[in-house]
């Protein structure tokens, strides 16, 4: 880019700074939505309040069922 370039889009930087960081954001939330991680904490938890007789399999079924079809989700990007 020549110093005349830069100097006549000199104005639009502001946008162009505010474009980025927008794309920055989306990023950083895809990675966070589509993070398997949360899911699989939840799936360790759960098992862990079964095995000390908190929930009856039939609750644990249920809700075992719900966080893997969450896990699929995010893991089928």
């Amino acid at each position: 880019m020549g110093l005349l370039t830069q100097l006549v889009t000199l104005p639009l930087a502001p946008v162009r700074g505010i474009g980025w960081v927008l794309d920055k954001v989306v990023q950083t939330a895809e990675n966070e939505f589509y993070d398997p991680a949360p899911v699989l904490e939840e799936l360790r938890n759960l098992e862990e309040t079964r095995s000390r007789g908190e929930i009856g399999q039939e609750e644990f079924d249920r809700r075992e069922a719900e966080l893997l079809r969450q896990l699929e989700r995010k893991t089928r990007r």
